[in-house]
């Protein structure tokens, strides 16, 4: 792949955009299995490169986030699972490109830090007996006093007062908080919808609207018009912070992330009018589950049409279910797509655009239907593992890329636009110009503090992923997975018991590249 020379007569602006959940064929472009339109994702995707085999570091929101703004693992920053805190003091490329000059701003979900909601009780009991080092963890995050520094994106604290974030949050100048997702998340969007004078609490939600599934409580269509939605907030914070930039000579750095489409699926009646009527078509694979599957997903396949206690958890629904889901996720998706749209329309109308780079992703992707699944959490399909990534701007020229990439590659590249000093630890790898022998073999990472029924926590799944082969393993079980690319696109026959000289060279591969991750993953402190 060619590698590309950094065009900007100065130093560029830069816009990190990020999709909450979104995977990396939920776009036109991608000619994914999904007929949805998503206009302003593929003018980005035609005029840039876009890495068609990118993949999360690890498939979980918080952990995920860390390793974007760090580089490195979670196994080595520490955020392994959702709950933890991410650590104040860690080196970012936020932090590098402020002490290069930059004035750096957030919009929309960090999740850096609990959000304040609490695990199932089920949850909690396995913890409490099998990880309670974790759990006094989360615990010790999540139950903070008002005071304390790790409770600056605690959705309760934020809607009794208005915060002003602190100074050097992970990096950042200025925050616009939006916590948690859906049509009534808290955050200074609450503060902001309270401001244009309409009760939000009094229309958002499920049990407050008046279209919505009968057996699938996160989709609805939300009673709150589009333009009180998280992402007209969005929009609107990032149009005051670039006029606020109108006379600024120093460049900046945004980082943008929507909430959506993550769940719940409750898009406002305008963009959910579209689909009403609409049959849409699941995946060909929702009736082909995959054979040899590890206990636990065998499990989800058996309770079909029952969500989960805990709503983000993978589940099995029916044909009719999954029919709804998918309409109302599209929904999001094309509303998000134009709130995207309005945010490059804002630079190019500020007279930026031909100095700024363009960095879109998604933090994880989650499953619509692949094997007769949804959601995320305990499956590696790449559905869940695999994400969107695309690059424009100066004197990038119009590419696919097809290298195996990480989100862990995102804080280097960004560092490397800016002209920035990179920091010891980092442990991705810069996109743009750094071509010299590439990976052959990525490793993704999950953990969770607790389990489901046929996979006892705590869970450790390590991830293997090449140009042949797909390898996971679930330490502390017999059970594993290992799928043919070449042959099986889509991940439906589990070798792992028959292919013993294949399955021996990939445990091989995997051990040596964790040893590559430990020999990496040099703790630094921000500013060293």
């Amino acid at each position: 792949m060619e590698e590309f020379e950094i065009m900007a007569e100065k130093r560029p602006n830069i816009i990190v955009i990020i999709a909450d959940q979104f995977r990396h064929d939920m776009f036109s472009y991608a000619d994914g299995p999904f007929k949805v339109n998503t206009p302003n994702i593929d003018k980005l995707a035609q005029k840039g490169v876009m890495f068609t085999n990118a993949y999360s570091a690890n498939p979980t929101c918080m952990p995920n986030r860390a390793s974007i703004a760090t580089g490195r693992w979670p196994s080595v920053h520490g955020t392994r699972t959702n709950g933890v805190t991410f650590d104040q003091n860690a080196e970012t490329f936020m932090r590098t490109l402020r002490r290069s000059g930059y004035k750096n701003y957030a919009i929309g979900k960090l999740h850096h830090q609990s959000m304040g909601w609490a695990w199932e009780d089920y949850q909690i009991d396995e913890m409490r007996l099998r990880n309670p080092e974790v759990l006094a963890k989360i615990r010790d995050s999540i139950n903070r006093g008002e005071g304390d520094w790790q409770s600056w994106e605690d959705a309760a604290r934020h809607r009794k007062e208005y915060l002003s974030m602190p100074k050097d949050y992970y990096g950042y100048d200025h925050v616009d908080l939006v916590v948690g997702h859906g049509d009534n998340p808290s955050g200074h969007f609450h503060h902001w919808a309270r401001s244009k004078g309409v009760s939000i609490d009094d229309l958002a939600g499920w049990k407050n609207s008046t279209e919505r599934s009968e057996t699938v409580e996160d989709v609805y269509i939300s009673e709150v018009p589009a333009e009180l939605h998280p992402n007209a907030f969005i929009v609107e914070k990032f149009r005051e912070r670039l006029t606020e930039l109108k006379n600024e000579t120093d460049p900046f750095l945004f980082f943008i992330s929507f909430p959506d489409p993550h769940h719940p699926f409750a898009p406002p009646k305008s963009w959910f009018d579209k689909w009403r009527e609409s049959d849409v078509e699941i995946p060909a694979n929702f009736f082909s589950h995959a054979s040899n599957s590890p206990a636990h997903i065998e499990a989800m396949y058996g309770a079909s049409g029952k969500q989960n206690i805990d709503s983000t958890m993978t589940w099995a629904p029916t044909q009719n279910q999954m029919e709804d889901v998918l309409k109302a996720q599209f929904a999001q998706i094309e509303f998000m797509d134009n709130a995207l749209g309005e945010i490059l329309s804002s630079l190019e109308a500020s007279g930026k655009a031909d100095d700024t780079y363009v960095i879109f992703s998604g933090d994880h992707g989650d499953l619509m239907g692949e094997h007769g699944l949804m959601l995320k959490h305990f499956v590696h399909f790449d559905a869940v593992t695999r994400v969107p990534l695309i690059i424009t701007g100066p004197g990038i020229e119009p590419q696919k890329d097809t290298r195996l990439v990480s989100s862990v590659d995102i804080a280097p590249t960004v560092i490397e636009l800016a002209s920035a000093e990179k920091y010891r630890g980092i442990q991705g790898r810069d996109l743009l110009t750094d071509h010299t022998g590439w990976r052959t073999a990525l490793v993704i990472e999950e953990d969770q503090p607790f389990g489901i029924e046929g996979l006892p926590g705590p869970v450790k799944i390590r991830t293997l992923v090449t140009e042949d082969y797909r390898f996971t393993v679930y330490g502390g079980t017999d059970q594993a997975e290992l799928y043919d690319r070449s042959k099986d696109q889509g991940d439906l026959a589990n070798i792992y018991a028959d292919a013993t000289t294949e399955r021996s060279e990939a445990y091989e591969r995997l051990t040596h590249e964790l040893i590559n991750l430990t020999e990496e993953g040099i703790a630094p402190i921000a500013g060293a």
